[in-house]
């Protein structure tokens, strides 16, 4: 079975975001003062072939824990669907 997994990989909340920070700051510059507390993160979207959901949810999982997502600086999750083939 095919699956789409769609990956947000966001900085800890604790840390510091200088990209979001700086995105922040240029609100104002572009006439929206309201708009606050920008995160920026990653978006990934890889497709993955296995026999079950559950063994693609691992699948997925290893590929963040490994290689995707920074456990010290990042935090990740994931949605995965079945690709209808025709």
């Amino acid at each position: 079975m095919q699956f789409r997994a769609d990956i947000v990989i966001m900085p800890h909340r604790a840390l510091l975001d200088p990209q979001g920070k700086a995105v922040t700051s240029s609100m104002s510059n572009i006439g929206l003062p309201e708009i606050e507390n920008v995160r920026v993160g990653k978006h990934i979207q890889l497709d993955v072939t296995a026999d079950s959901l559950e063994v693609a949810e691992a699948k997925v999982k290893e590929a963040c824990d490994k290689l995707l997502a920074n456990p010290i600086m990042e935090v990740y999750e994931f949605s995965l669907a079945e690709l209808q083939t025709a």
